[in-house]
């Protein structure tokens, strides 16, 4: 009886520990939100002050005003905004079919295709960046924001997350759906898509957050300003050799974060059950 009373205490302390050392990353993750925000309420000239405040001495929204005056924000927002959008539609639609394919369906070669579709995940995507460059300037898409959805509409890694997710789920809900007449592409449609919904919505949040921050790839196919997307419309709030203000660059950045905020709140009960389940079955 005492022994399992010192193991339960002992249990309590460890949950408590790990409570506080979790608490602990925590906290030095959100600081650099913290000191985002806080910057872009200052004036620019107290983001140099030494020691560091994170209180601003006089709060000012002005910087927010003037990232509307000095850019195109809110073309660089809706560029953004349909480019992740697109892309994320395109992977959440490519990605599930060809997963479902490799999960469920059988055809000659399916392993050996499967195998060679994961072996482009060890190519970094800088070194295909001359051959995709040269793709979109032959089909006249160079400058334009289809340039960025075309490239990436699917995505192998994509394939392999809803792939994994498909594989957990039992074989009895597709018999019964053969059973009762369903074809391969009712059983998709009706069976896995349903079922996989948490794995599509990390698929999703994944995606879009990629397209969202994505600054290499813009500032290789766009030159029109009213093209720019907003990581690299933001940085133009520099200004020449960095003379622009850091608060209104971090207003801007703010500014920008907030959509994926918003989609990760709304959607994070399904990223963590899809992170949980999608490794179950190999």
């Amino acid at each position: 009886m005492i022994a399992k009373t010192i193991k339960k205490i002992e249990l309590l302390w460890f949950h408590y520990l790990l409570n506080l050392l979790l608490l602990i990353f925590a906290v030095f993750m959100v600081l650099p939100f913290v000191w985002m925000f806080s910057t872009s309420l200052r004036l620019p000239i107290e983001s140099f002050t030494l020691p560091p405040q994170w209180i601003p001495q006089k709060v000012t929204f002005e910087n927010y005003t003037r990232v509307f005056t000095l850019v195109p924000f809110f073309d660089f927002f809706w560029n953004s905004l349909f480019v992740a959008s697109v892309t994320t539609a395109g992977q959440l639609l490519t990605c599930s079919l060809a997963a479902y394919s490799f999960a469920r369906l059988h055809f000659p070669g399916k392993n050996f295709v499967f195998i060679l579709l994961m072996s482009s995940l060890m190519v970094p995507g800088y070194m295909t960046i001359v051959p995709v460059f040269a793709i979109i300037r032959f089909l006249n898409l160079a400058d334009t924001l289809w340039a960025l959805i075309f490239p990436a509409l699917t995505s192998a890694f994509g394939i392999f997350l809803l792939r994994q997710f498909f594989m957990t789920i039992p074989l009895d809900l597709e018999d019964a759906a053969r059973i009762d007449g369903a074809n391969p592409f009712q059983i998709y449609t009706h069976v896995m898509l349903p079922l996989g919904m948490p794995a599509l919505s990390v698929l999703a949040i994944f995606t879009f957050n990629g397209n969202w921050n994505d600054f290499f790839r813009p500032l290789i196919f766009l030159k029109t300003w009213t093209k720019f997307t907003l990581p690299l419309g933001l940085v133009t709030l520099r200004g020449v050799e960095g003379t622009g203000s850091v608060s209104v660059v971090m207003a801007g950045v703010t500014l920008s974060v907030i959509p994926v905020l918003i989609i990760f709140l709304i959607a994070q009960r399904y990223l963590i059950e899809g992170i949980t389940l999608t490794g179950l079955k190999g």
